[in-house]
């Protein structure tokens, strides 16, 4: 009788990826000290600026007196309403309100991806994956979408913990210039930004491989040039259409950012 063997097609291979890819990520420790930390980042912003609002500090050499200034409502740990976001990151450039929000989750993100990444180039498990397994464009896609898809839960944690750190700092939870439908459409925005910075965040992996390190150097740094689009591509006043943009946006980062990993591991040595 004869043997009839199925064909390992794309859609198999990709599904076997998604599956291994996912199990490591959802496995590793790691990754839940980087949603924890997501957690409870907000929380303790909220709680700190709230108790040191309208602190004078001053200045022992020049008596210049400085006053501390928190944020006025939770939401503001979200981002900016655009169409006061410009004059107010012009205003207050070095102000902690427009430092210390949900904009810093993306470099995590980015902590999170060269980690995730380039363990399986240090512990050999890459150059045995391609040599056995699976096809290099199978790897990069797997491992763009599984990241995003952590990426998106930290930003979603940082969220909930703004949300008890408001409450636990009896901040307002009004909403100035934005309504409940775009506050959903610009959490929805940033989530779906995620993939652009992942697919950044994992050509520098692969640059670097083994070298985690070099990969979080250098993702950081690009990722950089990228910071003021968070607030410009989704404010507290978000639409609908900020949603298909960043949404178009991801996809096309996606693949013009996942074909250049997917040559540099053709060309470079996985070791």
């Amino acid at each position: 009788m004869e043997k009839t063997f199925s064909k390992n097609t794309f859609s198999k291979r990709l599904n076997s990826m998604l599956k291994v890819d996912t199990r490591r990520l959802f496995i590793s420790p790691f990754f839940y000290i980087m949603v924890g930390i997501a957690l409870v980042v907000p929380i303790l912003i909220l709680v700190m600026t709230t108790m040191m609002d309208g602190t004078v500090s001053t200045n022992p050499q020049t008596g210049a007196e400085t006053v501390m200034h928190g944020f006025d409502y939770v939401w503001q740990i979200l981002g900016s309403v655009s169409a006061t976001g410009g004059s107010e990151q012009a205003g207050m450039s070095m102000d902690i309100v427009s430092m210390c929000n949900i904009n810093m989750m993306y470099f995590a993100v980015g902590v999170l991806v060269c980690v995730f990444v380039c363990d399986d180039f240090r512990s050999g498990y890459a150059k045995n994956l391609f040599t056995v397994r699976a096809k290099k464009t199978d790897y990069v896609i797997s491992k763009t979408i599984v990241s995003s898809i952590g990426g998106g839960l930290m930003i979603l944690a940082f969220v909930l913990g703004s949300i008890i750190g408001g409450g636990a700092s009896g901040l307002s939870f009004k909403m100035v210039g934005f309504n409940a439908f775009t506050l959903i459409c610009s959490i929805i925005s940033k989530v779906l930004l995620v993939p652009i910075f992942v697919s950044i965040f994992l050509t520098m992996s692969v640059i670097g491989k083994q070298k985690s390190w070099l990969a979080i150097c250098l993702s950081l740094g690009i990722g950089m040039f990228l910071f003021m689009v968070i607030s410009i591509a989704s404010p507290l006043d978000a639409t609908i259409i900020h949603i298909i943009l960043c949404c178009a946006g991801s996809v096309g980062f996606a693949f013009g950012m996942g074909a250049i990993s997917n040559a540099i591991l053709k060309k470079t040595s996985l070791v």
